[in-house]
C-alpha cells in the first residue's frame, strides 16, 4: 500500500471535500447537451472513429467553453448569409426550440468526432437527409437549397474557424500553424461528406474562402431578429446561467471586427473582464471533469 507524504494528505482531502461539487457541475453540463427525454447519453470516445485520440479535433472538440463559445460566434457568423438564414427561418422550429436546435448541433459534432465510424456516418446521413427537403424563395425572389455546396462551404468554414479560434484564446494560445492547419484537414473530411464544396485545408484556405464570400453577406430584418432571439434566449436552467450569459458575451467578441460591423454591435465593452471570465470559467469546467 501507497503512503502518501504529510504535505500531501490535506489536498487528498480537500479533493474528497470537492467531489461533490464537481460532479455538481458535470451533471449540469451533461444535462445541456443531451435531451433526457429522448435517452440520450454522452457520447463515447471510441478510437475506432473517423479521427482517434491523437488527431487535434479530440483535442478541439473536448473542451465545453471553447465550443460553446464558438459555437455562438460560427451561428451569428453563419445567419449573416441570407440563403443559409432562410433555410433556418423557412423550415426551423428555431422561434420556439432554439435550445433544443443548438443541442442537436452539438450531439452531430460529439458522434462525428468521438463516436464509432457507424455512429458518425449515421448522422452525417441524417442530416443530408434532411438538407434535401430544406429549399425555397429568397425574399428577393432567388431559389435556394441547404444541400447546395457553397452555402455548405459558408457553414463549414465558419464552424471551423469558430471552434479553434476559441479553442486558441482559452486553451491553447501558443498552437502550432502546423497543428492549426491539421484541424482544418480533419475537419474537411466531415464537410466534404455533407457535401461542402470548396473545403478548406489549413487556416490560409479557410482565411481565403471566408473572404471569397463576404460579398454575399448582409443583414436585415431577419438577421435581426434571429439575432435577438440567440442573444436574448433564456438559459435552459437557473444553474446555468452565469455559463449562458458569460458564453454568449465571450461569443460576440470572438467575432472578427467586420462582422461585429456588419452585425451593427457596439465597440466591446470590458473586452478584459469576458476574457478573464471566461478564461475562469474553462478552467472549472476542466477541473469538474477530471
Amino acid at each position: 500500500m501507497m503512503a502518501y507524504p504529510a504535505a500531501a494528505q490535506p489536498a487528498s482531502l480537500a479533493g474528497r471535500l470537492a467531489q461533490p461539487l464537481k460532479q455538481a457541475i458535470a451533471a449540469e453540463v451533461v444535462a445541456l447537451f443531451n435531451d433526457r427525454s429522448r435517452g440520450e447519453r454522452p457520447v463515447a470516445r471510441r478510437p475506432d472513429g473517423l479521427f482517434g485520440p491523437r488527431s487535434v479535433a479530440w483535442r478541439v472538440h473536448g473542451d465545453v467553453t471553447s465550443m460553446m463559445v464558438g459555437g455562438v460566434a460560427a451561428l451569428m457568423l453563419q445567419m449573416l448569409h441570407p440563403a443559409v438564414l432562410a433555410g433556418v427561418w423557412d423550415h426551423s422550429r428555431f422561434r420556439e426550440d432554439l435550445n433544443g436546435r443548438l443541442r442537436r448541433t452539438a450531439r452531430f459534432i460529439a458522434l462525428t468526432t468521438y463516436g464509432t465510424a457507424a455512429e458518425a456516418e449515421a448522422a452525417i446521413d441524417r442530416v443530408r437527409r434532411i438538407h434535401a427537403h430544406v429549399t425555397g424563395t429568397l425574399p428577393d425572389g432567388r431559389p435556394y437549397a441547404a444541400n447546395d455546396p457553397a452555402l455548405l462551404a459558408w457553414v463549414h468554414v465558419t464552424e471551423a474557424t469558430s471552434f479553434l479560434d476559441a479553442w486558441i484564446r482559452y486553451a491553447e494560445p501558443a498552437m502550432r500553424q502546423a497543428d492549426q492547419d491539421r484541424y482544418f484537414a480533419e475537419m474537411a473530411r466531415i464537410g466534404a461528406a455533407l457535401g461542402a464544396d470548396p473545403v478548406p485545408h489549413s487556416r490560409r484556405e479557410a482565411q481565403r474562402l471566408m473572404a471569397a464570400m463576404r460579398p454575399a453577406l448582409h443583414r436585415d430584418g431577419r438577421t435581426r431578429e434571429v439575432a435577438r432571439l440567440l442573444l436574448t434566449r433564456p438559459p435552459p436552467s437557473p444553474l446555468a446561467g452565469p455559463l449562458h450569459a458569460l458564453t454568449m458575451q465571450a461569443g460576440l467578441d470572438l467575432l472578427p471586427g467586420w462582422a461585429r460591423r456588419l452585425h451593427g454591435l457596439p465597440p466591446p465593452l470590458g473586452r478584459p473582464l469576458v476574457r478573464a471570465g471566461t478564461l475562469g470559467l474553462a478552467r472549472t469546467l476542466r477541473w469538474a471533469f477530471t
